[in-house]
């Protein structure tokens, strides 16, 4: 249904409503809660035949939230079908959605006054001064004039509308600011401010103390299997991280996003060596920093994924990410461009103020999480649209989660940046809800982009006729990162969809929307392709009877789409 003409009220209440409404029916509306991490419970009312899209363009207007930056979860599971009803989601009066916003590149400011007072805060690079000036006036530390005295420290004064990309253009982390406006502090108040600055390097060290380092290394990867060696990318990547650790940088903590996400600097605290994402900060687990309620089956946000896995599944989507040439040897970049990736147990020192009571005693231990190097970009394809990226450079994101049965595919997690030829090149990041043990999430965004309707190109087809489920199963044994069978079976399936399909001269999108259901309530055909077989193979027969039942069923629905 249309919902175009919406008027709103600051407490977000649904006014009139036009478009396409039935005369014999009343559209019902719904009182909802919004939960926003470090604010109160906002009252939303929507009508009960809202799509996720009109919901998130009310949240928009209020809140000021860009619709492509939002994450809506209710009981546990993300609303990321934008086309889909709340109803389906089974939302219903009173319910609490949870919204959070996606990952981006924060970068820390740091505003000095004239006394030497010291305010830091984050701020991501999509922003601009006039946004960083109205924050840090909110400070109950920041002087209220902050606004016209603010500029940079080398005496050079910006326009208000500059994007903090354009002052980091050198992809430091830190912007330091200068308040030359400060005569209504107090002598009382500059006191306070240089005791405070006194005390400021200790504070940040403190879970990195003499204690903590003798029990435990501050950064090391895990191997669950000692025949395997890292590769020399990766080392580099682990030992960049080291020496930032033991140079005394604290991680920068991520603002945005569903779990805990921290940027690892380099020894000169100025430049991103990695992305660590800690398994007990994963969204709906324990230490979820963003306030998301602990699942209590276990289940993730993706149907088919299992709280705590994330960091496996980024670093089991690297292994699989097979170069062109065949399996890794060293440092071949794989035939998506998935980062390297690996499994480290970390000490990296960051204390959350708000939570700092109740963590401290677990943050002087490591977390065990993801690491995966930082790719210097230019942004998210979210920011630009598709019409300029390659037609191969889609297809190799689209071979990648379609053998993966990726359920988190969006714009936000598809990087770009140009290479020395000028080209586009794309990276595809956040696999922590790749394998899962069913197809009912899968989802992939490139679907919509006319790059999926181009066929795939010879190069591409040699890589996917190449693609062997079962080395793959057995070189992640290899690794330690064994899956469940469900999990396999699925896998299984998805590879012999995509090579089937591929063989035959389907596109992307054709082979894409047998994987993904077209709306939440209506499977995929993918899904009825198992449940067939299933239906034919009794249970306890074993996978490989199975296996030759679903590959019978599928070319038979792939002969009469084709026919």
């Amino acid at each position: 249904m249309a919902s175009t003409g919406i008027t709103l009220s600051p407490d977000m209440a649904v006014g009139q409503i036009e478009g396409d409404q039935s005369s014999y029916h009343t559209p019902q509306v719904i009182l909802l809660q919004l939960a926003v991490p470090g604010f109160p419970l906002a009252k939303m009312s929507v009508l009960e035949s809202d799509s996720v899209a009109a919901v998130k363009l009310r949240i928009q207007t209020i809140r000021g939230i860009a619709v492509r930056n939002q994450r809506l979860v209710f009981e546990g599971r993300e609303l990321s079908r934008n086309n889909g009803y709340i109803r389906d989601y089974g939302v219903r009066y009173g319910s609490v959605l949870h919204l959070v916003t996606r990952i981006s590149d924060p970068r820390r400011t740091v505003v000095r006054t004239v006394y030497g007072r010291k305010l830091k805060s984050l701020v991501v690079q999509g922003r601009n001064l006039r946004y960083v000036k109205k924050e840090d006036s909110k400070n109950s530390e920041c002087p209220s004039d902050v606004g016209e005295g603010m500029t940079l420290v080398n005496g050079e004064k910006l326009d208000e509308s500059t994007l903090i990309s354009d002052i980091c253009e050198n992809n430091c982390s830190d912007i330091d600011f200068l308040v030359s406006k400060s005569e209504k502090f107090s002598k009382k108040e500059i006191d306070e401010c240089f005791e405070q600055l006194s005390i400021e390097p200790n504070i940040e060290n403190k879970l990195q103390g003499d204690d903590a380092r003798k029990k435990y290394p501050l950064i090391e990867p895990i191997l669950v299997n000692p025949s395997v060696t890292l590769t020399p990318t990766v080392m580099d990547m682990i030992e960049a991280t080291l020496d930032g650790l033991e140079k005394g940088h604290t991680p920068v903590k991520s603002t945005e996003g569903t779990g805990g996400v921290y940027f690892m600097l380099d020894s000169s605290g100025q430049e991103y060596v990695a992305v660590f994402k800690p398994v007990n900060e994963e969204p709906m687990a324990k230490n979820n920093p963003n306030g998301y309620p602990f699942s209590s089956d276990g289940e993730g946000l993706k149907r088919g994924t299992r709280v705590g896995e994330g960091a496996f599944r980024e670093v089991a989507a690297y292994i699989l990410d097979h170069p062109v040439s065949g399996y890794r040897v060293s440092d071949e970049l794989g035939f998506a461009g998935v980062p390297p990736t690996v499994l480290v147990q970390c000490l990296h020192g960051y204390t959350d103020k708000s939570t700092k009571d109740r963590e401290e005693k677990e943050e002087k231990e490591p977390k065990i999480g993801s690491l995966q190097m930082f790719m210097k970009n230019s942004g998210c394809c979210e920011d630009i649209g598709p019409g300029m990226f390659p037609v191969q450079e889609v297809h190799k994101i689209a071979v990648l989660d379609m053998r993966l049965a990726n359920a988190d595919r969006h714009g936000g997690n598809i990087l770009f940046h140009k290479d020395e030829d000028g080209q586009i090149v794309l990276i595809p990041i956040d696999h922590g809800y790749c394998l899962p043990e069913s197809f009912e999430d899968c989802t992939f965004e490139w679907l919509y982009w006319p790059q999926a309707r181009q066929p795939f190109n010879i190069e591409t087809l040699n890589c996917i006729k190449s693609l062997d489920e079962e080395e793959d199963i057995k070189l992640l044994k290899l690794h330690g990162r064994e899956l469940s069978p469900k999990c396999v079976r699925v896998f299984r399936v998805s590879t012999m969809m995509l090579k089937k399909g591929a063989a035959r001269g389907l596109t992307p999108y054709e082979i894409g929307n047998i994987l993904c259901r077209e709306n939440i309530t209506i499977k995929s055909k993918i899904e009825e392709i198992v449940e067939e077989a299933e239906g034919v193979v009794p249970s306890g027969t074993g996978e490989e009877p199975f296996m030759e039942a679903v590959s019978s069923i599928m070319d038979r629905r792939l002969n009469e789409l084709l026919n």
